[in-house]
């Protein structure tokens, strides 16, 4: 699979933990963007951790249960972070 750029956006307590709304991966899937997304943010534990139980929405498709690895991202494309909302 070849890898793609696009933009990870991260919402809430996801955002706050990441310290960014959102920045770049160069991935060809989600399991792959999430894992460079770990290693960069690997001095705030807290982020990582919080990335077990988010959402995420591919180009606006929720996700759900899929295994991340065959989720496939395209070029341009966006990944939007979504933490466990309090209420919902």
């Amino acid at each position: 699979m070849a890898e793609v750029t696009g933009t990870i956006r991260y919402w809430a307590a996801a955002k706050a933990e990441a310290g960014i709304a959102e920045e770049p991966y160069r991935a060809a899937t989600l399991a792959e963007a999430l894992a460079q997304v770990r290693q960069r943010h690997a001095d705030r534990p807290g982020f990582v951790r919080l990335l077990d139980i988010c959402s995420y929405l591919v180009d606006s498709e929720p996700v759900g249960g899929r295994d991340r690895a065959e989720v496939r991202l395209a070029e341009g494309g966006t990944v939007e972070v979504l933490p466990p909302f309090a209420g919902g």
